[in-house]
């Protein structure tokens, strides 16, 4: 019994539900330890001059510790300034289109009326996002290649002289932030139009009573109910702001020196530093990466939980 709250404690036994709900969660459970917890360790690697003298815990025994020195690399760098300026502004461009425009398509395909013609539009949205970088910087490359290409072919037709679009900076965040959105869309629509198929129908039923109109029902039924997954996706997003899709600034640009200025980000740049830099480098840059995308994604959370506190994560 509970002296300060008179309350008789109840104590609480095994069940077999139990050992069925964690049976099912040991598999993950597992994954995390091994693959997201025990590789913490290695962070040390980040405060250390890393060297290669044996097996991995006698290499990290056996470095030195150089304190702060592996992260000078990245800030007293001369191209720090737009190695930053590139990540976030790219980045926070990636989060509002690669929210609204996905809503706004899933609420299109979820006032379709033939259940074939919205399949068909979600596979056909769907299939970028499993083409590779790779595959795609060589669609990218028949398009805008100087000789072959087909935009130059385009241009030169309507009499206009050719453009190396590889060596024109001034177009590339356009080309970027298109091939991002065009890449990840189906992905995220998916998700929302997975929420969209959840919603009670009785609820629109209740609009169309009321006299609601298509639009009066998005606005007023779906969006509402779609609130919660919207707000878990922006600040999942957020946690990644300082992270970018290496292969979308590094192969589709081709690694273009004339592009430098607006297509460096910071993996970008420690992946050039690597011909030079050390390991330590590299886990450094990725472990301040890791410790501002955390306090990225707490900063979000405690924003949302002040304007609305049922739609935060924690």
């Amino acid at each position: 019994m509970d002296k300060k709250s008179g309350r008789v404690r109840q104590r609480t036994r095994w069940r077999t539900q139990d050992t069925e709900l964690t049976l099912l969660a040991l598999p993950t459970t597992i994954w995390y330890v091994l693959f997201c917890f025990l590789p913490m360790f290695g962070l040390v690697i980040a405060f250390k001059d890393f060297k290669i003298h044996g097996g991995f815990l006698s290499n990290v025994i056996r470095s030195e510790w150089t304190g702060l020195k592996n992260f000078e690399f990245l800030f007293k760098s001369n191209d720090a300034w737009i190695v930053i300026r590139n990540t976030l502004g790219y980045n926070m461009i990636f989060i509002v289109l690669g929210i609204a425009i996905p809503v706004v398509l899933a609420l299109m395909i979820g006032q379709l009326h033939s259940s074939k013609a919205g399949k068909l539009y979600q596979t056909l949205m769907f299939l970028p996002y499993f083409l590779s970088w790779v595959v795609v910087s060589a669609i990218v490359w028949s398009f805008l290649s100087f000789d072959k290409g087909i935009a130059n072919q385009l241009l030169t037709g309507l009499g206009v002289d050719p453009v190396n679009w590889y060596m024109e900076p001034k177009y590339w965040p356009y080309f970027l932030i298109f091939m991002n959105v065009w890449k990840g869309l189906g992905y995220g629509m998916v998700v929302y139009l997975a929420t969209i198929t959840g919603i009670d129908s009785t609820y629109y039923e209740a609009a169309v009573i009321d006299g609601a109109s298509k639009w009066q029902q998005a606005r007023y039924v779906t969006l509402p109910l779609m609130k919660l997954v919207i707000v878990m996706m922006f600040i999942l997003a957020v946690g990644r702001i300082f992270y970018t899709d290496f292969g979308l600034f590094f192969q589709v640009p081709r690694d273009s020196n004339s592009l430098f200025d607006v297509v460096t980000t910071i993996d970008v740049l420690v992946y050039k530093q690597l011909k030079t830099a050390t390991v330590g480098m590299a886990s450094a840059s990725a472990f301040v990466q890791s410790v501002m995308g955390c306090l990225t994604i707490l900063l979000a959370n405690w924003i949302v939980r002040r304007v609305d506190p049922d739609s935060a994560m924690m």
